[in-house]
């Protein structure tokens, strides 16, 4: 059964739909079959993908509220071992109408379950509030990713996040755990974003991923080209952050399950094999903290 990850942070700009669209293609360079979900009526990720706006295309809206089956709505992202949900601006409705649903919260929930076993992620692109389209989000998910900003404001977001991550726990999601915190935008030549990775890593200790994402020209071009950054500039320090950070992901999975999570359609252990003739990639990302992966993700305490 996929591990299911909300890359959740209700700031926005902090690069939620950069880390789904290239940690997403990174876990499937690695033969981790992944399916990635636009729950964002913005649709970056959608477009970020290589899919034009497109009223004709159906969309996570007509899941939700139409209850087209999903299968007829999850397309093809022209990676390998990489499909998508998408997403456009009707989504925004969506987050109105669930409001007299019964069981609104748990509407994404109950139509992932139908396809979870065929994948080994899914990862859930969050929209920048605590709407019903990012409770359904937690609701479905295992664990949380969070991405954030290596700047002073950060540090009082994130408390307030793992506070209110805290009080869904109790409610909505008792299984809900953090994957982990991921450092973005990364500048290692300013004394600022050196100073707010000491302090969350000093702070939340091994919830912090060892992977951090630098700021990187090419990681802001891709999403223009329509694909993820592996596919873009597979040498450039920010595909290989992400190459490290998929390491990490699958190896906290590994480490959790015991065996892994090989299913009889997935290729073994975790060498990245990305095509387009972009091999032999280095092991170090461009501001990596390190190689090893963070530990277990660690429960929400109350």
């Amino acid at each position: 059964m996929a591990r299911v990850i909300a890359v959740v942070n209700q700031k926005g700009g902090v690069g939620k739909t950069t880390t789904a669209v290239n940690l997403g293609a990174s876990l499937a360079a690695s033969e981790q079959k992944t399916l990635i979900i636009d729950c964002d009526p913005q649709g970056n990720t959608t477009s970020a993908l290589g899919f034009p706006k497109d009223p004709a295309r159906r969309t996570l809206y007509q899941a939700l509220i139409l209850k087209d089956q999903i299968e007829r709505i999850i397309i093809n992202a022209q990676v390998d071992r990489l499909e998508l949900i998408p997403s456009d601006k009707n989504l925004v409705g969506a987050a109105v109408e669930l409001v007299n649903m019964e069981d609104r919260e748990y509407q994404l929930k109950a139509i992932l379950k139908s396809i979870r076993d065929g994948y080994n992620f899914i990862l859930i692109d969050c929209p920048p509030s605590l709407d019903l389209l990012t409770l359904n989000a937690l609701a479905a998910s295992d664990s949380v990713l969070i991405p954030i900003q290596c700047e002073y404001l950060a540090l009082e977001g994130v408390s307030e996040l793992l506070d209110t991550l805290m009080r869904l726990r109790r409610t909505i999601n008792p299984s809900l755990v953090i994957e982990g915190i991921l450092l973005t935008m990364y500048d290692d030549r300013t004394t600022l974003s050196k100073q707010v990775a000491a302090d969350l890593r000093s702070f939340f200790g091994s919830q912090v991923f060892e992977s951090v994402i630098p700021r990187n020209v090419r990681l802001a071009e891709a999403p223009s080209h329509g694909m993820p950054v592996i596919f873009y500039d597979i040498h450039s320090k920010g595909a290989e952050s992400y190459i490290q950070l998929a390491k990490e992901v699958i190896t906290n999975a590994q480490k959790r399950f015991g065996q892994g999570i090989e299913r009889p359609d997935s290729g073994p252990g975790i060498g990245l094999a990305a095509s387009a003739g972009a091999t032999g990639s280095s092991d170090s990302g461009g501001g990596s903290g390190g190689t090893g992966a963070s530990s277990d993700s660690t429960a929400i305490s109350e």
